[in-house]
């Protein structure tokens, strides 16, 4: 099974490639292995979360890939820091193809023992892989040029699936996906992007970079206002405001196969009733789908 991944992307070449964005990142880069891939965010300086990407270091070149709509933005952002780097930057968004193989072994040449991130051959196209948990077992990412887009698919094993059933899936292990929720603009520990979290993206032990001050100051106090949780309920409305008593006590994300992620208040107990969008929904245990 795979599914087609909506998505953006961008190259970074140049001598200082790894410094210049791990000094941007959330997640350590510096200390990946080469092949490698690491989740990260990019924030800005409330320590909100701006992108959300998952970069991978490679011998020659870092490859940043995105959710759709996501590299302009990113890309922009990284020129405005670019002094005496000696870095180039290129938007691959209209290149590239990416989707996500549900089962690994269903993946001709991926070494499941081997590293996150590995360059294959399918059907004579060269292709970047990297190992990526997107409905709670963990699958596989394929990027491969546009051009190679039907010999690669034809390569894969078994039929594609819509997005939607992945979304579903994903939803069900409470696995967030940064662009598609709409949790842009919200602490990553907020949204399950904490060490401990569903989505691991955050390094405390690495240096400076945008927003790492709040992000320091929140290891410290151990806490935030709000967590990542699962509501249920028919007909939710996607990226909805929660509320309860007319109360917003946070935001949902996409609603798929019968439930939805939020962002919610911390204090709000498991079976709490709440509304998304003024449609009725439950708060449901952790651990539950």
């Amino acid at each position: 099974m795979w599914t087609r991944i909506p998505s953006s992307s961008v190259r970074v070449i140049g001598a200082d490639r790894v410094d210049f964005v791990h000094g941007q990142m959330t997640g350590d880069l510096r200390g990946a292995p080469t092949p490698g891939v690491v989740p990260c965010a990019f924030l800005n300086v409330r320590g909100q979360i701006e992108q959300f990407a998952r970069v991978y270091r490679r011998e020659d070149d870092l490859y940043l890939h995105l959710g759709e709509g996501q590299a302009p933005a990113l890309l922009a952002r990284l020129k405005r820091y670019v002094i005496f780097d000696q870095v180039e930057l290129e938007d691959l968004t209209d290149t590239l193809r990416t989707v996500h193989v549900w089962n690994p072994d269903d993946l001709p040449g991926w070494n499941g023992a081997g590293e996150g991130a590995q360059t294959l051959n399918l059907a004579g196209a060269t292709v970047l892989a990297g190992r990526v948990n997107r409905t709670g077992n963990p699958g596989v990412d394929l990027h491969y040029l546009a051009r190679h887009e039907d010999a690669v698919l034809a390569a894969l094993a078994g039929a594609e699936v819509p997005l939607a059933d992945l979304d579903a899936a994903r939803i069900r292990a409470g696995i967030p996906d940064v662009s598609r929720d709409g949790f842009v603009g919200t602490l990553p520990q907020e949204v399950g992007l904490d060490v401990k979290g569903p989505l691991p993206a955050i390094s405390y032990r690495k240096g400076c970079y945008v927003g790492q001050e709040i992000m320091a100051r929140l290891e410290a106090r151990g806490n935030t206002r709000y967590h990542l949780a699962r509501l249920s309920g028919e007909g939710l409305p996607d990226r909805g405001e929660v509320t309860q008593a007319g109360k917003v006590v946070g935001q949902s994300g996409l609603h798929a196969g019968g439930l939805s992620l939020a962002r919610l208040r911390k204090e709000l107990e498991p079976g709490a009733q709440v509304e998304v969008g003024g449609v009725p929904a439950r708060l449901e245990p952790p651990g539950d789908a």
